[in-house]
């Protein structure tokens, strides 16, 4: 099995590329559902964390308060892929939101953007009330380039 430090710096860099991502929950029932948003990952050679903006929607707080994971599916259509399937936990300190809220309005686009400029009533700032920050820990993590997957190659896998 692959060590976290030998794909960690992979799968971030494939992640940060296609930017956008198939985050799915489980409802109390054990049904899927997905939706897309928009991760940032912070590896610092010993850690690898996941940061969402996002709202606590009626949906992913009863989705998380059931069960506190997540699946969150890169892909694009030259079929490179990553995913990692992660804890998730809402995080409310207002020092690690202004950080965070710095760090996407501060990263080049496309992985970039300011959070208080996407069109989100109330969105003005990280200690607007509707803000609310998802941090994902990683247990499992997948990466396969979509030309190692065409010359019949495997994923590079971890887990925890």
């Amino acid at each position: 099995m692959t060590e976290l430090g030998d794909i960690a710096p992979a799968f971030v860099e494939l992640a940060h590329s296609i930017v956008w991502c198939t985050v799915s929950t489980t409802d109390p029932a054990g049904r899927p559902r997905s939706r897309v948003l928009h991760p940032i990952w912070e590896w610092d050679g010993q850690a690898l964390t996941g940061w969402i903006f996002t709202g606590q929607t009626p949906a992913k707080l009863a989705h998380l308060a059931h069960s506190p994971y997540v699946s969150c599916n890169y892909w694009v259509p030259t079929h490179d892929t990553c995913l990692a399937e992660c804890a998730a936990e809402w995080v409310g300190d207002p020092e690690t939101k202004t950080r965070l809220w710095e760090l996407f309005r501060s990263t080049p686009a496309p992985l970039g953007y300011d959070p208080g400029g996407i069109g989100v009533p109330g969105w003005n700032g990280p200690d607007s009330p509707g803000v609310s920050l998802l941090r994902l820990r990683p247990w499992r993590l997948r990466v396969l380039p979509g030309k190692d997957f065409f010359n019949g190659l495997p994923a590079t896998s971890w887990r925890e």
